[in-house]
């Protein structure tokens, strides 16, 4: 049964940081970077208000956020942070830690460019350098999907015992005012239940080792179970969405087909630009094309089966990359080419922040943009 919620205007940022305030997490720690730093002020400002009652720890770097979130985590804490583009860099070397552990620590992310040259405007760089780091990665069109998504993401991270990045377009969506339907806390506070750890470090009536050396005739079964568990997330997605859907009456997917029934070309892509691509179907299915979009929102795990099912039929695939890789094929695209088993058409847009119109997107359906949108 949907719930009473309530209507407000608010940034993508801020909608977040609502999300946490809801939530109420043991431990949030924090470190401000652009374009995530409203998400840290809000909720910080919620706390000192008496909204919430997390234990908020200012770190002296990204680094330190994340080693704080793994520690309290470690000890049973339902852990929350934030960050994006250099931040997520500087704390690399503790985001295959916090998977390995299974500590279902969740880091909302406002997506921006990698340094260099610098550049705080968002696109997907940082948050593919981290995509094999044994994270499960959301992916939000707009400001209502980036709220939903933390919600989401914080019982998934519970269920499948891994970190999860629930993901938002830097400036786009993070800094956009948006019209937002808001749960009430207690809609929300049953939808993720109490937090439950099963292995803490204060169990002391069967004391645990954690984070101790693996030897390689161990290692390789510790980094199988971070796999297996990857694997077994996509399952466990489609079963909390559905449980969310009753609550707020918003329906999700693995992935989002929009215009694909009859659809003889079709754009694969993630987050914000979502949203341009779909008034551009619009209008060109106005004009009689045939054409549609297939919209990722579980990126890791990736959902081979969901993709193929979707363009299995489709005659012209283009896949849109935030982000570029150099010297092989792109992040997105040569997923979708995994899926689907055969060549796509595959385009780079938006580095940096760069804009994508209406008009740039109806030339990558007609193929005259190859390669990439400069």
């Amino acid at each position: 049964m949907k719930n009473k919620q309530i209507k407000k205007a608010i940034t993508g940022g801020f909608a977040v940081g609502e999300a946490i305030r809801q939530i109420n997490p043991d431990v949030m720690a924090v470190y401000p970077i652009t374009p995530q730093t409203p998400i840290v002020e809000y909720f910080a400002q919620e706390v000192a208000d008496g909204n919430a009652y997390t234990e908020i720890i200012p770190v002296e770097s990204e680094h330190s956020a994340m080693s704080a979130c793994i520690g309290s985590a470690a000890a049973g804490a339902r852990s929350m942070t934030a960050s994006s583009s250099q931040g997520i860099m500087y704390m690399m070397e503790m985001l295959p830690i916090a998977s390995a552990m299974r500590l279902p620590i969740v880091m909302a992310v406002s997506t921006r460019a990698i340094s260099g040259p610098l550049n705080i405007h968002g696109d997907h760089s940082d948050a593919m350098a981290m995509r094999d780091f044994g994270w499960i990665q959301l992916f939000a069109e707009s400001v209502q999907e980036a709220y939903d998504n933390l919600i989401i993401g914080t019982k998934l991270a519970e269920k499948a015992l891994l970190p999860v990045a629930p993901n938002m377009d830097g400036f786009i969506t993070s800094h956009s005012v948006e019209n937002v339907e808001i749960m009430t806390d207690q809609a929300v506070k049953e939808f993720v239940g109490e937090y439950q750890p099963t292995q803490t470090l204060f169990d002391f009536n069967e004391p645990k080792t954690f984070g101790a050396i693996a030897l390689p005739e161990s290692y390789f079964n510790f980094r199988k179970q971070v796999y297996d568990a990857m694997q077994e997330a996509e399952s466990k997605f489609l079963e909390i969405v559905s449980d969310f859907e009753k609550i707020s009456g918003r329906k999700y997917d693995l992935v989002e087909s929009y215009q694909l029934d009859d659809a003889e070309k079709v754009i694969v892509a993630m987050g914000s630009t979502c949203g341009t691509i779909k008034a551009t179907v619009d209008k060109l299915r106005g004009r009689g094309q045939k054409v549609g979009l297939l919209k990722i929102r579980l990126f890791r795990p990736w959902p081979v089966e969901a993709v193929y099912q979707a363009l299995k039929d489709v005659e012209q695939v283009f896949v849109l990359d935030k982000n570029l890789s150099f010297g092989t094929s792109q992040v997105l695209a040569g997923n979708v080419e995994i899926a689907l088993k055969r060549p796509i058409n595959s385009v780079v847009y938006g580095l940096g922040g760069r804009e994508i119109s209406e008009e740039e997107v109806e030339k990558i359906f007609t193929g005259e943009v190859r390669s990439f949108l400069i």
